[in-house]
């Protein structure tokens, strides 16, 4: 098996990049697809404004958007302090807060496949099934999103991938915890500081490598099967 080859250090990094890659992408997919629909199928006062905010991660430096989280998350944040002064919740130090920095800086990506795959459904069908009595909600649940769920695996897995490549915002937001925030590239990174790390970061790098291409070959299963059931 894999992990017999694995060293302990290896193991735990892998298991908690897997950890925080998964939580980080079930975080984000509502917020995702709620941003998607809106700027797939409206237009509001803002909207070329939340677009630009919604590219930011893309183009500031991951380091700028960790300092943005550690001022909002952080212990005397605007958000951290009421968090933890009412709900006890502190995201600082943790994996957590980890999956908060994955889930910020693939929301872009996730968004943006979404966004595609809502905007090439046809009209015409949600308008059938508006003018047949149901909701704008209804509507969205049993025509659009079904039609566009391709699109909704493709975005949500490469927001899983993103978030197992994530470096720069979080080891500014969370720094690097062994066993805590302590991913896959931050273990890189560490290894690469030590003398003859060389090996131990190429190896790394080769499990980072593996799960990434399982990923996406599932990914491309589950979308031809999506595809297929829909029948498009």
């Amino acid at each position: 098996m894999l992990t017999a080859s694995l060293s302990p250090f290896e193991i735990e990094a892998m298991l908690l990049s897997l950890k925080v890659g998964i939580w980080s992408t079930i975080g984000l997919l509502p917020i995702a697809v709620t941003l998607a629909w809106l700027l797939a199928r409206h237009e509001f006062y803002g909207k070329t404004l939340v677009d630009a905010l919604l590219h930011l991660p893309l183009v500031l430096p991951p380091v700028s958007i960790g300092f943005i989280l550690l001022i909002l998350f952080g212990r005397q944040g605007w958000l951290g302090k009421p968090l933890a002064d009412w709900l006890g919740i502190t995201v600082m130090f943790k994996w957590e807060g980890a999956a908060i920095a994955s889930a910020v800086m693939a929301l872009p990506l996730t968004v943006g496949a979404i966004r595609l795959s809502i905007a090439a459904v046809d009209r015409k069908l949600e308008a059938a099934a508006r003018s047949l009595g149901a909701s704008r909600l209804d509507v969205f649940f049993s025509v659009t999103l079904p039609i566009a769920f391709p699109g909704l695996i493709a975005g949500a897995i490469l927001g899983f991938a993103r978030s197992l490549g994530e470096f720069g915002a979080t080891i500014t937001f969370v720094s690097t915890i062994p066993g805590e925030t302590e991913t896959l590239p931050l273990a890189m990174y560490r290894a690469l500081q030590s003398p003859q790390g060389d090996t131990q970061a190429l190896r790394l790098t080769l499990i980072a490598v593996v799960i990434a291409l399982a990923a996406l070959l599932g990914a491309n299963v589950l979308n031809r099967w999506a595809t297929a059931r829909s029948g498009h």
